[in-house]
Parts: C-alpha cells; structure tokens; sequence
C-alpha cells in the first residue's frame, strides 16, 4: 500500500495570501494525520508571469508557518521536455490538432451561434479548427502561425471509455468528458498545459491524495481522461471549499488579497494566520 503522499503547488507570479495558506495547511495536515509525505510543487510554466522571487517568497512563507516538506522540489519549467514526450503520444495516437483561433474568433463565433456547448466553467471551444484539413494546417505551421494544441475530447473519451472519480468530500463522481470540451494540451510557446503538467507531475510524484479549491474539481474530468490515456494512476481527491474575505467573495492574487508577508510584517504570527482562516472558513467545511 502506498504511502499518503499530498502536495502544494502554487504557481510563482506572486505572494501567497490567506487562501493559499489554507490550502497549503489543510495538504500539510491530511499528510502529517496518516504519517505520510508533503511536497511542495513550483507550478511555473506561464514563464513570462512567474518570477524566482516569488518562488522564494512561497517558501518564506510555508516555513514561517511551520511546514516542511522533502527535497529537492520540482520546479514544472525544468520539465518542459517531459510533457512534451507525453503530448507527442497523444498526437501520435491521432488524439489532438492544431487550433490557429485567437480569444475574439472564438468569441464571437460562440456569440453567433444559436446554441453554443457550455460547461460549468462557460463556453467550450466551438470546434472551429476540429476539421481542419491536415495539409492546411500543416503549411500555417510551417509559416509560423501561433497555435494551440487541442484534446480531441470525443476521440479521448471513446477510447479511455466510462470513468469515474473518488471525491472524500463529495463521494464518487461520474466523469463528463462532454462537459470539458476540446481543452487546450500545449501553445507554441508554452509546451503544456495546467491539465497536462498537474496529470503527469501527480502520478511521477505518486501523489495519492490530490487536495484543492472546489473551483478546480471540474478540472479533475479533464485530469481523469488524461489519466486513462497515459495509463497513470488514479489519485484520490477532497475538494475544499474556498476561503472568503467578509464579503463572501474569494481570496484571489488578481483582488490583491492580503499576502502572508503583509501580515509578518504588521506583526501577525503564524497562530494568528490560523485563527484568520479559522474565521474565514466556510460554515459547510468539514
């Protein structure tokens, strides 16, 4: 039987706040409870928004509140070449294809359609290039024209078939590939994606139990098809429910929410912060 291995992976493109901590805490816990393992992933593959400083900054902040975890971290950017190797099985296996649509093309061919396929996160990608002709996206290639890499979702859900996940909080759940849409793998100057590097890193870590916000628990149907694909391994997951300020609105970088070295610096202690997120917990969350 495998040993409970959790993991925090925050992304460097700034401070940690006070939903981080929650999040790092609740991992670090359901590790140290079961006698198991607690790793810190550096999630920075959007290189032009995420900084080392940062990254140093996160573990400043983690230690200050008391966590350990083993070494050495994995840093996702000096993996690049990893995740590409499992993208090239995928297109090897016919399962993806170039997409050269930019955010207002698909925007506004979502606007113009009668009945445009949504999901609990908005509107999928319409499909625009799904039947491109494979010469014709071949010569834009060869010219140079930005692309993305898309999941061919309904070739990859007849092939990894019926699948379901185990949710802690939530019990099993019944995977809807349809829901996710074709979901982009990799761009030409980022070669993976969230969904793509987060699959793959889990398994070689042997994450056994993958704990996060609630906000990404319908990520975890695009993980779960990826899983199938490669042949990963099948982690269990609890998500949680967010932290929120006063107003009931989450705790968010982009809000500028109070980062944990603002509140070090006025004086708060660690004990403090827990008794913060203590307040801010949401009356449901067990």
């Amino acid at each position: 039987m495998l040993t409970m291995t959790t993991r925090f992976a925050p992304s460097p493109s700034g401070r940690l706040h006070l939903g981080h901590a929650y999040s790092a805490l609740f991992a670090y816990e359901q590790a140290m409870q079961a006698g198991g393992r607690f790793l810190l992933r550096i999630e920075d593959i959007d290189i032009t928004r995420c900084k080392r400083e940062f990254e140093d900054g996160i573990k400043e902040d983690l230690a200050w509140l008391g966590l350990t975890w083993e070494e050495p971290v994995l840093r996702q950017s000096d993996h690049f070449a990893r995740y590409e190797a499992f993208l090239h099985s995928l297109e090897e296996a016919g399962l993806t294809y170039p997409c050269f649509c930019t955010r207002r093309e698909i925007q506004a061919e979502v606007d113009n359609a009668p009945r445009a396929p949504h999901g609990p996160d908005g509107a999928l990608y319409p499909g625009i290039c799904k039947h491109r002709p494979k010469a014709e996206a071949d010569d834009l290639i060869a010219q140079g024209t930005p692309h993305a890499i898309r999941l061919h979702m309904d070739k990859a859900a007849k092939l990894a078939g019926p699948l379901t996940f185990t949710d802690r909080a939530l019990g099993q759940i019944a995977v809807d590939p349809e829901s996710c849409g074709d979901v982009v793998l990799a761009r030409k100057d980022v070669p993976t994606s969230y969904h793509m590097a987060v699959t793959i890193d889990d398994a070689l870590q042997h994450v056994t139990l993958v704990t996060r916000g609630e906000d990404l628990l319908h990520a975890t149907h695009v993980h779960r098809v990826l899983q199938a694909l490669f042949g990963l391994p099948e982690p269990v997951y609890h998500h949680h429910p967010l932290l929120t300020d006063e107003t009931g609105k989450r705790f968010a970088k982009r809000d500028k929410a109070p980062t944990l070295q603002a509140l070090r610096e006025s004086g708060q202690s660690p004990d403090d912060v827990r008794a913060l997120i203590q307040l801010h917990r949401p009356k449901s969350l067990v």
